[in-house]
């Protein structure tokens, strides 16, 4: 899967800042462009595992299933 990544370089200190646009609070910086690409993985595997962990908290006890769903 692909995600976006808006990104911004400040010029003063010369550091990347990112946020990914689909994975709400996923967001991080680097000194590079590629520490930044690596930092922001790692940030978007850490939400979405929280998220995960999250719905799975919401339905503990109770029945439930999974399906996998398609954005066309």
């Amino acid at each position: 899967m692909e995600y976006t990544i808006i990104i911004h370089k400040d010029e003063q200190s010369g550091w990347y800042t990112g946020k990914c646009m689909q994975v709400p609070g996923a967001m991080s910086q680097g000194r590079t462009l590629d520490e930044l690409i690596e930092n922001m993985k790692d940030a978007i595997r850490l939400m979405l595992e929280c998220y995960r962990d999250e719905a799975l908290q919401a339905y503990a006890g109770e029945k439930h299933f999974y399906r996998k769903v398609a954005l066309a």
